[in-house]
């Protein structure tokens, strides 16, 4: 590639201010997650994106796609700078933060980085002492989104404008900013499929996709490299009892009991221990849950229901579904045991004849709840079904409920339609589900990218005297779950078993994923508490070393396009 200027002329002189500039404008985008205000993020993408000259001339290179259906009318913003051949390289960010409702009275400087930084010290004697230390220091840019990761998008938005002005440019390089990756990953979702829209109209050839999420430091001296994104899937348990009023509590089914065996019996079980090359998963752990009742009375409840996290690196949604049905059958087997020896014992005390317990072991998961409702109920069945899952995505749509709700509001259903009274348990998962991605599970990949961690290492090493580490799975959950997928068929199989919101409410693009399949990285500033007042990121990193970073793997990957 031939620069208008020198060729040797650095590209990314002063680069710092501009990604300064870009950073404190794309903060004051007040765009909280799963709302309208994301909005306010896509049309700073756009005002900014139609100010460069490059897409001044060339503005069918840049807009925004929207995402079909979504009730916040979202769009997925776009950039290409466009150059010589197919070989194509993404940036990737998302534009959504998470609320500001533990700033309390900070809240108007939230997106106000230095008029925050001036409130910080005025309460400084209340922070953490890393925290203290960090904002006396001034090598950090505290704000909501300056880390998670606006912060990452501003390096990638000035990248795109120098390379955009460049005569000649070997390669392409496209940037995709997208809502929603705090919540369900409407926008990557979507994202794909618009990568794939774009892999066939301008003939591009993906060879990675760098994001820029911020990255966590034990050594403040060096950094990380992510080659891949820890996966997740969210299994929901449905107990339902039989009821009965307290004073009679031994002809019922309490399903608080059950579910309260099954919670201890799934919280950090060891059964779901996942580690790839000396790098494991969290163990799982309870996000929601709550019994069936609406109003008090002297009855126990009739249902109790819950879902919890299981993070994978290898594991399928087949494997850990298959535990999570162990479990239930384990933890039933245990509370009838249980139940039947306190029913014996307390007849014995009471001098009265214990009458056997008429309870047996039963857990199915929602595919097997739904066959046994539609013999039940015959051709009616299906279109009253069809009628519930139109009413529970129009109340999804309208935020009337979540996906939480809409899941257990279906299971509810069913069970209006069955004849079957005796207590059982219903297993399945609610959206949304992100695979687990690595290069490692890459075959054949170009040596260039394969060793593209120990080159930029070597990058930082000589340039900055800071080494940076490789790690096979980024942990905090990114979009870049989205960039490959082994064994779609499998997985959506699995997933049409267990998770009844998988369709019209939610998607997953396996077959666009497989299209676009291309390895991933994750290069980003080194940010601090995420998601708390204390948000920040080092500017150091944001102004210098990680936008050179960035470059360098495009350089290699691009192979040197400037020469």
């Amino acid at each position: 590639m031939d620069e208008k200027q020198e060729p040797k002329k650095d590209l990314l002189a002063g680069i710092g201010q501009d990604i300064k500039d870009v950073v404190y404008r794309y903060v004051k985008a007040e765009s909280f997650t799963g709302t309208a205000g994301e909005r306010q993020s896509e049309r700073f993408l756009l005002a900014h994106l139609s100010q460069i000259p490059y897409f001044k001339e060339h503005p069918d290179h840049y807009g925004a796609a929207p995402i079909p259906g979504d009730p916040f009318n979202r769009s997925v913003c776009y950039a290409m700078v466009k150059g010589e051949g197919q070989d194509t390289v993404v940036l990737l960010h998302h534009q959504d933060v998470v609320g500001v409702e533990d700033f309390k009275g900070l809240r108007p400087y939230a997106f106000s980085p230095d008029q925050l930084e001036q409130e910080l010290f005025k309460i400084k004697a209340s922070l953490p002492q890393e925290v203290r230390a960090d904002l006396e220091g001034g090598r950090f840019l505290f704000g909501r989104g300056t880390a998670d990761m606006k912060g990452g998008g501003a390096i990638q938005l000035a990248l795109l404008e120098r390379y955009s002005r460049l005569e000649r440019f070997h390669g392409n390089v496209l940037l995709v900013a997208v809502p929603d990756e705090e919540n369900l990953s409407a926008g990557m979702r979507a994202g794909v499929k618009l990568l794939a829209e774009l892999k066939e109209t301008q003939g591009l050839r993906y060879k990675l996709m760098i994001n820029s999420e911020p990255h966590g430091r034990e050594d403040p001296e060096q950094g990380m490299f992510s080659e891949g994104s820890i996966g997740k899937i969210m299994p929901f348990v449905y107990v339902r009892g039989y009821l009965s009023h307290i004073s009679k509590n031994f002809e019922g089914f309490n399903p608080l009991n059950l579910m309260s065996e099954i919670v201890r019996n799934v919280e950090w079980n060891m059964d779901f221990f996942d580690s790839v090359e000396q790098e494991s998963a969290p163990l799982p752990t309870w996000l929601y849950l709550k019994d069936g009742k609406t109003h008090y009375d002297v009855s126990m409840p009739l249902s109790a229901s819950g879902c919890f996290s299981v993070m994978t690196l290898n594991q399928s949604p087949a494997c850990v579904m298959e535990k999570v049905e162990a479990i239930c059958k384990a933890s039933f087997e245990t509370v009838l045991t249980d139940m039947e020896g306190k029913n014996k014992n307390f007849a014995q005390l009471a001098g009265a004849e214990a009458k056997e317990l008429p309870w047996k072991v039963k857990v199915v998961n929602f595919q097997q709840l739904k066959k046994e409702a539609e013999e039940n109920c015959g051709s009616q069945f299906r279109k009253a079904y069809e009628e519930k899952m139109a009413e529970v995505a129009q109340a999804l749509n309208e935020g009337r409920l979540n996906m939480i709700e809409g899941t257990f509001a279906l299971v509810e259903f069913l069970f209006d339609q069955i004849h079957d009274l005796a207590p059982q348990v219903v297993y399945g998962a609610i959206p949304p589900y992100y695979p687990n991605v690595c290069n490692l599970y890459i075959q054949d990949m170009d040596p260039k990218i394969a060793d593209l961690s120990k080159t930029l290492d070597e990058f930082t090493w000589q340039t900055y005297g800071q080494h940076y580490g490789k790690e096979h799975f980024f942990t905090g959950i990114s979009d870049l779950s989205y960039t490959s997928m082994r064994d779609s068929a499998g997985t959506l199989e699995s997933l049409r078993t267990f998770m009844p919101l998988l369709g019209d409410s939610y998607q997953i693009p396996a077959e666009e994923i497989q299209r676009i399949s291309m390895p991933c990285i994750n290069i980003g500033p080194w940010g601090k508490d995420l998601h708390k007042l204390t948000e920040r990121v080092n500017k150091e990193d944001l102004y210098e070393r990680t936008p050179r970073i960035i470059n360098q793997a495009i350089s290699t990957v691009l192979e040197d396009p400037r020469v």
